[in-house]
């Protein structure tokens, strides 16, 4: 293996918690925040094992919170990097939760972490470059490129839209909505 490469399987972690009453809502429901949190810390793992260097959250993408989690299930995450930069690295979670009474698996939510390797002094690292060791990994690669181009598409398009034009004024209204500049 080459000196400077890593496998990216290197980065798979898989870490599961039983949901306490203490995690809820005021709905009673597994709070959202709680399993951002522990998101984020999967994602730490899961690119400091990589690169083997401590990182830090750079962003994070569309967390879309699909099915509630209750008290008593256990929640599994799995992560890894898939997608290596420079000095960053972009982690894939998969969040799901088990009723381990019934045995009952559904997924909760997916997203991704961008993390960033940094050194003792905050500069950042690079990481090694990665070695894909299965068809799962290159799509996912291919995927977490693909996704990286569309972000910079949607904010290239956020910096050149002129929302002050006649143009941007009129379709808000067509969409019913009352402006009233002062």
């Amino acid at each position: 293996m080459k000196e400077n490469h890593r496998k990216l399987s290197a980065s798979r972690i898989n870490i599961s918690e039983l949901m306490l009453p203490s995690h809820t809502n005021f709905s009673g429901k597994i709070h959202g925040g709680h399993i951002l949190k522990l998101m984020d810390q999967i994602a730490f793992a899961s690119a400091s094992k990589y690169s083997r260097s401590y990182c830090v959250t750079a962003s994070v993408d569309k967390v879309d919170f699909l099915n509630p989690i209750e008290v008593g299930e256990l929640v599994i995450m799995k992560a890894s990097v898939n997608y290596v930069g420079n000095s960053s690295m972009v982690v894939g979670i998969r969040v799901t939760a088990e009723n381990i009474q019934t045995g009952k698996v559904k997924h909760c939510n997916s997203s991704y972490f961008t993390m960033v390797a940094k050194d003792g002094e905050g500069n950042n690292v690079r990481v090694p470059r990665p070695i894909l060791t299965s068809l799962e990994e290159v799509r996912r690669f291919h995927n977490a490129i693909k996704r990286i181009e569309l972000k910079k598409e949607r904010n290239e398009h956020r910096e050149t839209f002129d929302h002050t034009t006649t143009e941007a004024i009129e379709s808000l209204k067509k969409l019913n909505i009352t402006v009233e500049l002062q």
